[in-house]
């Protein structure tokens, strides 16, 4: 498949817009119209007493995104129950760049510096959404509602006489202007740099001018209306970055989701998206109990099948070869020196500012890691680039292992690579080392719950928790280094709390929505919605955690602060 996106791509390009009218008319979005038509009375009963309620803005935006439509739907009928004024903003075009937009897309990136999405991922994009929303009764603002020809004028004078070089770093009235537009830009690419890139600045341009007028609509709404907290997918990007950005300057609760590893569960985080707020959660939410002996054959059984992804709806890589031993052979890996293992992500993704991170960029730590291991011949460094980046979408356009060889040509011989796309497990590699160390992967995660070492220089979940060897700057991280290989395993409270944290990852922070139905192809779920009953306060674990949250800030933990309710945990929760 991706070698002939790579040989056809308008083909592939006609394809996709072709597949995506079909399920625009047919399947990929929910049909509320059963649930509606057997509970009448109690939908329009609930509406009522909601107006003049708390309102919470459902910031799909891009309608495109049926996945999102298909939750945020779910979530706003939820919080209509219980009594808020829901109400939802989508694109109608009036955006000049999107995260739906993508290169593989536009074999002629000229077409889309001329013209943006407008003349063809925009046709479809609003209307299935917003029937969606209107069978619900739910009042739909379009960005062009709110946008004026003066909003439209200055945001292209911006975006044409902003330097290249003081885009990223934009910020207008105090919001992060820039930094969505440059990640939004990079999706774009699917790449971890513009350089190289014959049109980047261009494309860099019209994110940016896509935030702008994003920034104007959203903050023009937000006064207007005066909602109290506003929901929506990711947090980053063009355009819910800025969306978020706009309502925390206003005071408005924000609330963002993405879809979690565990099949029919989600991620829900307050104020920021998940790639920062997973990182700086208070360690109460995890740390105040030892595990029963029934979570922790929970916890076991579950990573166990992470190894074939069985119950995960997000599967990068499905190995063949898990026999470590095998693997050290066809390695070559000299068995009488320590391994210490490397593991990469994808460069384009969340590339956001995060302070704590010991180098500017995944490609800058690995290059100087690389040398560093060059000066320690008595060890030996694994590194597993991430499967994401072939079996990913969209696929990476900036491998890093070119990257490297570009910086490395001649790497040292005690530095073993395992390409991507190789049928290799990374659980299998992983158990051959001493430790291992990361950037970003939220591996680390499951390599310290059973008892791996962990050296952290990047963005990674699991660092702050007092679990890792965490890196803050070049230095530091040199020293952490230094004393490889380490002498010991976790273990004990350590090895204990780790296993803590995971579970509370994988069951707690994961909330399970037993209504969201698996499924293969695109979207990968679907609404499974017998009765409006189900989403009554009490009918769900799940969705009450996610409502208490939006409308009362409690924590997006399953039974957070109940340690009963966890122990005695229902089925379909």
């Amino acid at each position: 498949m991706r070698r002939a996106i790579r040989r056809f791509p308008a083909l592939w390009r006609a394809t996709r817009l072709a597949r995506r009218w079909y399920h625009a008319r047919f399947n990929a979005y929910p049909d509320w119209r059963p649930a509606l038509g057997a509970g009448t009375e109690l939908w329009q009963s609930a509406r009522r007493a909601a107006q003049g309620g708390p309102r919470v803005l459902i910031a799909t935006s891009v309608g495109a995104y049926a996945h999102a439509v298909t939750l945020e739907s779910a979530v706003a009928a939820a919080l209509t129950f219980r009594g808020a004024e829901v109400h939802t903003l989508l694109c109608d075009g009036a955006m000049t760049a999107c995260a739906e937009c993508e290169a593989s897309l536009y074999p002629n990136v000229a077409a889309f510096v001329d013209h943006g999405p407008s003349r063809d991922l925009c046709r479809d994009c609003l209307w299935p959404a917003e029937r969606v929303y209107a069978r619900l009764g739910l009042k739909v603002h379009r960005y062009s509602d709110w946008l004026t020809p003066d909003d439209r004028a200055e945001a292209r004078r911006l975006a044409a006489a902003l330097p290249v070089d003081q885009i990223a770093g934009f910020t207008l009235d105090d919001l992060a202007i820039g930094e969505h537009a440059h990640a939004g830009a990079l999706r774009f690419f699917a790449s971890g740099s513009l350089e190289g890139e014959p049109l980047a600045e261009q494309v860099l341009r019209r994110y940016l001018e896509s935030a702008l007028l994003t920034a104007f609509a959203s903050r023009r709404l937000v006064r207007a209306v005066g909602f109290s907290s506003a929901v929506f997918t990711h947090g980053i990007y063009v355009p819910w970055g800025i969306v978020g950005e706009v309502a925390r300057r206003e005071g408005v609760h924000v609330t963002t989701w993405n879809v979690a590893y565990r099949k029919r569960r989600f991620i829900f985080s307050h104020d920021d998206t998940y790639h920062h707020t997973l990182m700086t959660e208070p360690r109460d939410h995890w740390d105040d109990a030892a595990l029963t002996p029934t979570q922790d054959r929970e916890l076991t059984k579950y990573l166990a099948s992470r190894r074939e992804g069985l119950f995960d709806w997000i599967v990068f890589h499905r190995p063949r070869r898990q026999d470590a031993e095998d693997i050290a052979r066809r390695l070559a890996i000299d068995r009488t020196k320590p391994v210490v293992g490397l593991l990469t992500n994808v460069s384009w993704d969340a590339q956001l500012h995060y302070p704590a991170n010991a180098f500017p960029s995944m490609l800058e730590w690995l290059v100087q890691t690389c040398e560093y291991f060059a000066t320690r011949p008595d060890l030996q460094l694994l590194i597993r680039v991430h499967p994401a980046e072939i079996s990913g979408f969209p696929p990476s356009r900036q491998p890093i292992l070119g990257e490297l060889r570009t910086r490395v040509p001649r790497l040292a011989p005690n530095i073993i690579v395992v390409p991507p796309e190789s049928d290799m497990s990374t659980y299998a590699l992983m158990s051959l080392c001493n430790a291992a160390i990361i950037y970003g992967t939220k591996m680390g995660v499951e390599l310290t719950s059973v008892g791996l070492p962990v050296v952290v220089a990047g963005e990674a979940w699991i660092r702050n928790k007092g679990l890792t060897r965490d890196a803050s700057s070049p230095a530091e991280y040199f020293r952490v280094l230094a004393e490889l290989p380490f002498a010991d395993r976790l273990g004990g409270r350590q090895l204990a709390r780790a296993r803590q944290y995971a579970y509370h990852f994988f069951f707690r922070r994961m909330i399970p929505l037993a209504f969201i139905d698996p499924k293969a192809g695109y979207p990968i779920y679907r609404l499974k919605l017998d009765r409006l009953e189900q989403l009554l306060p009490g009918a769900s674990g799940g969705l009450d955690t996610i409502c208490d949250g939006i409308l009362k800030r409690r924590p997006f933990v399953m039974f957070a602060g109940d340690r009963t309710a966890d122990l005695a945990r229902a089925a379909g929760h």
